[in-house]
């Protein structure tokens, strides 16, 4: 026989009890704050996340930089054509994005690793919504890659780029959108895996065609039918366009030269991005890829076992 010790509401009031959006909101903190407490706790895989960004920035940018001329969109070095922009400070948003890119989509290993050690059933048992269980690691996951990805602004300078407090934020809102959407479509594919060899190689087929269809290493410009079409499906490509027009411009780069280098609709007989997209409309694309990736994240994972 138990005894119910608790002191016994006046009467006429009703107990309270917690709603149902502020428990789902709770669980979700919940599991993100967990996700980043392993982070900090694991401080070692800070520096090799970094490393390869950097890798392809200084080694690869500038390496390629000197084979088309240490510049692009002017056709030549910056400062030795009207309009000509280094290498290197094209490639940088590029590299922004690429950090993120990597990072969240890992992220969502922990679930294939939760799972077998037998974690993600107690979470699965626990009185938490499975809907708040996979925006918490969705949401654990862009804030890692977000932190990460921001210890690259320090190397903005490096590349002529200026920052200010409204560059700032604009390329950390940005990058922590196409975090979250990333970070989605890893939640939804790890609640599928069972073992984490066949995430790894399902995550490396995912990752190269969103990589080398952002146009982080090369202008979306001029690009046959069939390729210009896969690039409108990457959301990555709206991200990357959406940032570099964010940073070339406050790098003082012409606003023709901006527009060459931009992302935007179908023209020509080769699908030429003719006419940038407003930043604002890729901003649009990136939230519909969120909610389709949030969406399947909640379904799929909703069915994990």
């Amino acid at each position: 026989m138990t005894v119910d010790v608790r002191p016994a509401a006046p009467a006429g009031v009703a107990r309270r009890r917690p709603s149902a959006v502020r428990s789902a909101v709770r669980g979700a903190y919940i599991i993100w704050y967990r996700d980043l407490l392993r982070w900090w706790r694991d401080r070692q895989r800070i520096v090799p996340s970094l490393f390869q960004p950097i890798l392809y920035l200084f080694v690869f940018g500038v390496g390629l930089g000197s084979a088309v001329g240490g510049g692009i969109a002017g056709g030549g070095a910056a400062g030795g054509a009207p309009g000509g922009v280094a290498y290197t400070t094209f490639m940088y948003p590029g590299v922004l994005a690429m950090s993120v890119l990597f990072t969240s989509i890992f992220s969502a290993m922990s679930i294939v690793w939760d799972r077998e050690f037998g974690f993600l059933k107690e979470i699965q048992v626990a009185p938490i919504g499975r809907t708040s269980v996979a925006l918490g690691k969705a949401l654990g996951g862009s804030s890692v890659a977000l932190l990460q990805a921001s210890l690259l602004l320090v190397l903005a300078p490096l590349v002529g780029v200026a920052l200010s407090p409204l560059l700032v934020l604009e390329v950390l809102g940005l990058l922590f959108l196409l975090a979250f959407v990333l970070s989605s479509v890893g939640v939804a594919i790890a609640s599928r895996m069972r073992t984490m060899e066949g995430f790894q190689v399902v995550m490396n087929f995912v990752l190269l065609p969103l990589l080398f269809l952002s146009g982080a290493f090369f202008p979306l410009q001029g690009l046959p039918w069939w390729l210009a079409a896969l690039t409108h499906l990457d959301p990555a490509a709206y991200a990357v366009d959406a940032l570099r027009r964010a940073v070339l411009g406050h790098a003082g780069v012409a606003p023709e030269a901006l527009a060459g280098l931009s992302m935007g609709g179908w023209g020509g007989g080769t699908l030429a991005f003719r006419d940038p997209l407003p930043i604002w409309a890729e901003v649009a694309v990136l939230l519909g890829f969120a909610a389709v990736a949030v969406g399947l994240a909640v379904r799929w994972f909703g069915t994990a076992e």
